[in-house]
């Protein structure tokens, strides 16, 4: 790929300008270690998820304004005039191949077929857990006039694979799209599709600006510095979607994936309104029970002397309104760092 050099590329290939730990000779070890233990379903190392989980089955949004969780990282967001929907992913399996690799163990909760027309698509990086194509597909057939806004890369695999409503731009770089600005902002991770094209494509978070409306997807994200330049540059989001799961263990999972508390420390860098959680409850990518994403969420925030309902989740299928005023609204953030 042909791209200017920059902070976070070399020319050839993407980096995080903070600090990523590579692997060393022990870890790289614990990683061996890790994968054995999921293959021989070893419970001291690899937390047993359920092999299935059934949906509770709750009524469609009301208002114009609304979001509604359909699993992982894929949110349905309604808003006056215009249909978002974060990273679709609907197959059963985030996997290169459809035999193997992590399957859901909960069906969306919505399926595809009944979404609404859909205006606009945040796609955050090209992971098989956050870039589907299948999905993307389908969603071009359901609506075909939604535009996908991606990091850099990425439209340009897209369109390789028959998916040409792409529209790639680089960090802080920003589109407007059926009325709404999107910027990319910068993110803590990398990316791969296979062995050979890691980093060749950019990570990011989206910021979408809509009607006095803002909102900011995190996509998948370490801890970051940049969460308070986001505030800074972009405004505070009323709503911060934000990932919660899949972070154990630390050492391995640390420098590209938040934990609770790391998340709770971002809603308060980016002094959102409110945080919604993600990224978790779906597949087990890593090595924590599926229920600990909840119950460290909610302790992190008593840690942090915030009010439960601040950073909030949903069930799979629920709907809450986008509200945003609220009591903590204008009260001053608590520092974390």
């Amino acid at each position: 790929m042909a791209f200017p050099p920059s902070n976070h590329f070399n020319g050839t290939h993407f980096f995080n300008p903070e600090p990523t730990i590579r692997p060393d000779n022990a870890q790289r070890g614990g990683i061996w270690r890790l994968l054995l233990a999921r293959l021989r379903r070893d419970r001291s190392v690899w937390a047993k998820w359920p092999e299935w989980v059934e949906n509770t089955q709750y009524p469609p949004p009301e208002g114009e304004t609304s979001i509604t969780w359909i699993g992982h990282t894929t949110f349905l967001i309604r808003l006056p005039g215009l249909t978002v929907l974060t990273e679709p992913v609907f197959s059963q399996r985030c996997s290169p191949v459809r035999f193997a690799g992590p399957k859901r163990v909960r069906a969306p909760g919505i399926a595809l077929a009944d979404l609404p027309r859909i205006d606009l698509i945040l796609l955050s990086h090209n992971h098989y857990d956050h870039m589907d194509l299948d999905s993307l597909r389908a969603l071009h057939r359901h609506s075909p006039g939604a535009r996908i806004v991606t990091p850099l890369g990425n439209a340009a695999y897209l369109a390789k694979n028959g998916i040409h409503t792409a529209i790639e731009l680089d960090w802080w770089q920003s589109a407007t799209v059926h009325g709404a600005h999107v910027t990319i902002t910068p993110a803590r991770h990398f990316s791969a599709r296979t062995l050979w094209d890691r980093n060749e494509m950019l990570w990011g978070g989206l910021y979408l600006t809509y009607k006095g409306h803002k909102i900011y997807f995190a996509g998948d994200t370490g801890y970051t510095k940049y969460f308070a330049e986001i505030r800074h540059r972009l405004g505070a989001p009323d709503l911060a979607m934000l990932p919660i799961g899949a972070y154990e263990p630390r050492w391995m999972m640390g420098p590209v994936h938040m934990d609770p508390a790391e998340a709770v420390r971002a809603m308060l860098d980016l002094h959102a309104t409110r945080a919604v959680g993600m990224h978790f409850g779906t597949f087990q990518l890593t090595a924590e029970p599926m229920d600990a994403p909840l119950h460290e969420l909610k302790a992190a925030m008593r840690a942090a002397e915030q009010p439960l309902e601040r950073f909030f989740t949903l069930d799979v299928g629920e709907s809450a309104p986008l509200v945003y005023s609220e009591p903590w609204q204008n009260s001053a953030p608590i520092s974390c760092s």
